[in-house]
């Protein structure tokens, strides 16, 4: 397993000082999001939200190795990667509000997070084979978690990977619990990087708490994938809150026993704690860096709340290309039964 924090001595690996605090800038702008975000929902702002608390370090990382033109395929629970790679916070928030996805306007690439589990895994692959066949330069990464590996999507998206070379990226957040299974519950190999083997393609596990080798990590892969070999990441890390805001924890998990302290411990704090004993990190940048994320996150907010109310009857408008009678069927139900 790959890991940099952990070997002793101060080293960035092959980042500059400025690179390791932008990845430190990142974390911060987005455990504030998901500090927010919690509190808003709390307050009745939107009606449910999948926190990430704890999986900061994986997102940020796996963000910061992408390219300019380089696919993201999120989940619901990506939005630390998908801040990081320069989608607006007020975006990911109005989605939230029941808006549609992307209010702004801007030219990642990217698709809409995936709610139903796993089921942008074959999405992912299928894209990445049709860059092949257009000859383009792109490669996908697609985010998901350690209990979407128990779904058929998982093993289809990655047997078409191995069998047409597809230049994908799975990266797999191991955050220790699909809802309340732990991951001894989804799989009995060894670890999820081992089921690459059935498909033909690379693994690779790393400290998923550590920005710095999953940044690396997740580049090395990239490389990999353009080259013609997909490639599974399993980024080892752990989900220090609930599910979702509708989940309690406290039902099925006590302690943290079972998982080292370097995969249990907040990677905020830890690395935030390396910078500072290697002398790349001031507490005067510490400062600076928590204003301006709660600058941002105040702005995000304002803009969302002033945005107009969605129009419930948008939900049947692009369903499909074009209706088809039971979309007509609902759209004209729902019509009738809010018509007073």
């Amino acid at each position: 397993m790959h890991s940099v924090i952990r070997e002793g001595a101060f080293d960035t690996g092959p980042y500059s000082e400025a690179a390791a605090i932008e990845l430190y800038r990142d974390m911060v702008r987005t455990r504030r999001f998901d500090d927010r975000a919690i509190a808003l929902q709390r307050r009745g702002w939107m009606s449910g939200y999948p926190p990430f608390r704890g999986q900061e370090a994986a997102q940020v990382g796996a963000a910061h190795a992408m390219s300019t033109d380089d696919w993201l395929f999120p989940t619901y629970r990506s939005n630390a990667v998908q801040i990081a790679r320069g989608v607006p916070m007020s975006d990911i928030l109005a989605f939230r509000r029941g808006m549609p996805e992307y209010t702004s306007e801007h030219e990642i690439p990217i698709f809409p997070q995936a709610v139903p589990i796993a089921t942008q895994i074959p999405h992912a692959t299928g894209a990445a084979m049709a860059r092949d066949y257009r000859g383009n330069e792109e490669a996908m990464v697609v985010c998901f978690g350690d209990g979407a590996t128990s779904e058929g999507d998982f093993h289809e998206g990655l047997n078409f990977a191995g069998v047409f070379d597809a230049p994908v990226v799975f990266f797999c957040e191991n955050n220790g619990w699909a809802i309340s299974h732990p991951t001894a519950r989804q799989t009995a190999a060894a670890s999820i990087a081992a089921k690459a083997d059935a498909y033909g393609i690379e693994a690779v596990q790393v400290d998923g708490n550590d920005p710095l080798a999953v940044r690396e990590t997740v580049e090395s892969a990239i490389a990999d994938a353009k080259a013609g070999t997909a490639v599974l990441v399993e980024a080892l890390t752990y989900r220090q809150g609930a599910h979702t805001t509708a989940d309690d924890p406290s039902r099925y998990r006590d302690d943290e026993s079972d998982l080292p302290a370097w995969r249990t411990r907040d990677p905020l704090d830890r690395y935030r704690e390396y910078l500072l004993e290697g002398g790349v990190l001031s507490t005067a940048t510490i400062d600076d860096i928590d204003e301006a994320a709660d600058a941002e996150l105040s702005a995000a907010v304002q803009t969302v709340e002033s945005l107009p109310e969605p129009n419930p009857s948008e939900l049947f408008t692009h369903a499909y290309a074009s209706p088809t009678m039971a979309v007509d069927r609902s759209e004209r139900e729902f019509r009738t039964d809010h018509s007073g």
